[in-house]
């Protein structure tokens, strides 16, 4: 690893919002082509670190070298003009233009003072071919699907020269093959003297690419270590702050379920939604937390959708508490008794400048509407006693939603829903982009709404999640359920089995036809 001086030195970088510490005297140090990671529990201050660094936030105090001189930019598009780009984990493109618009925007290309739509085409194809993706760069970018939206997202980044790369979350979106493509990105950029910080809840992702790893715990930056001196479970510890010992053994926040599951709650069978679901079904009983597992591309957000209403399925049946239901939108499914948090909560979930009060009424807003005046008593009431039952931390019902890490924003999500009362909760990816700590509050949250006797179904693409934490799985591959495993065939290897269409023996029990 190279020796000479730093190209980024973040010193005693102080920021609070609301008068609460969100950086307190945080430091980051980063080599010329090196890839550094940055980790921390969600709310350690890794984002609003890089914020600051970019322009998008002002630092209270501290100060900022890059490339040898002090800097102070006043927008991460000052930042971007001075050496550094950012991607975020929210996609952050204009859907409508084509993959070409997106990647020049801010810069096209011209000739005789107009565009000039060939060398433009040309480039974005070149340079997308660097990461195995060819596609055509004319058509919008709303085409494709959010993997290939992220690959552009870097792809743009990238195609800036820039000295300093952040990705923030890149691979959150992307299969095993994607990211082995990001990685070798990643390695040139390293090889031709860019430096890379890689912000990832993917640990084992460090381990494969990084050079030196910092950890940020509670706004303050912890430790910056060598990768490869520091192993996985010491690596928790120190964003828990626990002890080691403390860590070692544990999973996932999930236990056993309480007891036997009761009444049907949900029953979908032959499911067929365009070309991405063929034959797709389910059920889910009260009490029971069903697992939906399978590739990415295998149908399980479409199945959830079709259930939600968002999509209505082209053929097909759907049953609710025994009664056939046809949801032609989410308002009739909410109606129904069903609540949904979607995959992309930055997209489809949260009111990002609305409060954390106005979010979390948002699906019960017309049951305290009276004379078309809301009651503002009951919203308060309702506020916080799931704040407080949710142990949602934030500086006040009144603090936006944006402002709240990645898994209070998510537990704002989830009592959005359970306000409402719903019969049963459709989790898409509920722990996705968030951290160790977090992800096991929620994951015992979600165990502790099963016992109660809420019908939950999750999906997940962590097969750790689903094997430890559903007491059903169904895997679904190439749009078709091809199997219904019990909690106790459910291993990792039968849902890997199942999606490859190994023997049946090997998966438990095949669906039907």
């Amino acid at each position: 690893m190279p020796t000479s001086a730093p190209l980024l030195v973040m010193r005693d970088i102080e920021k609070r919002f609301q008068g609460v510490h969100a950086l307190a005297k945080a430091s980051l140090e980063v080599q010329p082509a090196e890839i550094m990671a940055l980790v921390g529990q969600n709310g350690a201050g890794k984002s609003t670190l890089i914020k600051v660094l970019t322009g998008a936030y002002g630092r209270d105090a501290g100060s900022i070298d890059f490339s040898g001189r002090p800097i102070a930019f006043a927008s991460p598009q000052e930042a971007q003009r001075g050496g550094i780009s950012t991607i975020y984990q929210e996609i952050n493109l204009v859907p409508f233009r084509s993959v070409t618009e997106n990647i020049f925007l801010g810069r096209e290309r011209r000739r005789f003072g107009l565009l000039d739509w060939s060398r433009m085409n040309a480039e974005a194809a070149d340079l997308l071919r660097r990461f195995d993706i060819a596609i055509d760069v004319r058509r919008p970018l709303m085409d494709y699907s959010t993997a290939i939206q992220q690959m552009v997202a870097i792809a743009r980044a990238v195609s800036f020269k820039a000295q300093l790369v952040i990705m923030d979350e890149p691979t959150s979106s992307l299969d095993e093959r994607e990211v082995e493509v990001l990685f070798d990105v990643m390695r040139r950029l390293r090889a031709e003297g860019v430096a890379v910080v890689f912000i990832t809840h993917r640990l084992d992702e460090l381990y494969q690419v990084c050079d030196r790893v910092t950890v940020m715990r509670d706004g303050r930056t912890i430790a910056t270590r060598p990768m490869a001196e520091v192993d996985k479970l010491h690596l928790i510890a120190a964003m828990l702050g626990r002890d080691v010992e403390a860590v070692r053994g544990h999973a996932t926040g999930f236990t056993a379920a309480a007891g036997p599951a009761g009444d049907e709650v949900l029953s979908a069978e032959g499911l067929r939604i365009g070309r991405r679901v063929r034959d797709s079904r389910l059920d889910v009983r009260a009490g029971q937390i069903v697992g939906l597992a399978g590739l990415l591309g295998s149908g399980r957000t479409e199945t959830a959708r079709a259930i939600f209403g968002a999509d209505p399925p082209d053929a097909g049946s759907i049953r609710l508490m025994g009664k056939a239901i046809t949801p032609r939108e989410p308002a009739d499914a909410i109606a129904m008794g069903v609540g949904y948090c979607s995959e992309d909560r930055k997209a489809d979930g949260i009111v990002p400048d609305m409060s954390v009060r106005e979010n979390l009424t948002l699906a019960i807003l017309p049951r305290l509407v009276a004379m078309g005046v809301v009651d503002e008593g009951r919203q308060r009431a309702i506020v916080e006693k799931f704040m407080k039952r949710l142990a949602i931390k934030a500086s006040g019902p009144e603090q936006k939603i944006r402002e709240l890490s990645g898994g209070n924003q998510q537990k704002v999500l989830l009592a959005r829903w359970l306000c409402a009362d719903p019969k049963l909760l459709i989790l898409d990816e509920p722990t996705r982009g968030i951290d160790v700590g977090a992800k096991a509050e929620i994951q015992s949250l979600i165990r502790e709404l099963a016992d109660q006797g809420l019908g939950v179904l999750m999906i997940s693409s962590e097969l750790e999640e689903i094997v430890e934490g559903a007491d059903r799985v169904f895997v679904l591959s190439d749009g078709r359920t091809v199997a219904d495993l019990p909690h106790a065939q459910a291993s990792a290897r039968a849902i890997m089995a199942a999606m490859a269409h190994e023997d049946a023996a090997a998966t438990g029990e095949v669906a039907r036809g």
